[in-house]
């Protein structure tokens, strides 16, 4: 392509709010990293547009990104997930900062979990500053948005356990962890809902090991908990 009409260009910056990634069915790719994985991915490219042809100007224009990159992709959202209670899998509870979503779905993604599950209200998958913070992971993994509390009275009901993180509970590095469950991690500043805490059959706890902070980011919890699973010579 050698230009964008105005037309094009509104259509791309208007994907930045989700009313009209929904409205449209489409969210926006950024980088030529991510790009190369779309294009491996199954998902529909709409339009691809790359600086080289349409000027730096134009790039600035239609960028989510504070540094505008060598290339953007339209991409048309994938049918929503489903997944039933099997495998190792991670739900989250309002989780709504998009760094947090985007980088839990990296280690979901390094980590080979099956599938993540979302409450309504945590933050959209399709949010461009998830899909930059997923550093190509989220053309790889499932995430389900659900009623948390009742996925993990699904899980229980399959005879498998539900843990959720909180700052009272078992510590993580002296408990006997399955292969296969439900991990439940809460909203960045409320932690889990009463709602769901009330369904996890266990609790698990991160110790400090200094006391100088009160908790930690939601995505390092995750990234802790999750080695701890994979864990305990499970490694395959």
């Amino acid at each position: 392509m050698e230009t964008l009409s105005n037309n094009e260009i509104c259509m791309i910056r208007s994907l930045r709010e989700k009313k009209f990634r929904d409205e449209l069915g489409l969210f926006t790719v950024e980088g030529e990293k991510m790009v190369a994985e779309l294009a491996s991915s199954g998902l529909e490219t709409v339009l691809t547009v790359h600086r080289e042809e349409v000027g730096e100007k134009v790039m600035e224009r239609i960028s989510s990104c504070n540094t505008p990159s060598p290339v953007l992709a339209v991409v048309r959202k994938p049918a929503p997930a489903v997944h039933g209670a099997t495998g190792l899998c991670l739900a989250l509870d309002s989780v709504r900062d998009p760094g947090n979503m985007g980088t839990i779905l990296r280690l979901a993604d390094w980590f080979g979990l099956d599938c993540i599950f979302a409450s309504q209200d945590s933050v959209e998958v399709f949010n461009p500053k998830v899909v930059q913070a997923s550093m190509g992971a989220i053309f790889r993994k499932k995430l389900v948005y659900c009623d948390i509390a009742e996925k993990c009275a699904e899980f229980r009901a399959a005879g498998l356990e539900v843990f959720g993180t909180f700052l009272n509970g078992e510590n993580i590095y002296e408990s006997s962890l399955p292969a296969e469950g439900l991990i439940v991690l809460g909203n960045e500043s409320n932690g889990i809902s009463d709602a769901v805490a009330a369904e996890c059959s266990r609790r698990l706890t991160i110790p400090t090991f200094g006391g100088g902070s009160e908790s930690l980011n939601v995505s390092i919890a995750a990234a802790i908990t999750v080695s701890e699973f994979k864990g305990h010579g499970r490694w395959k």
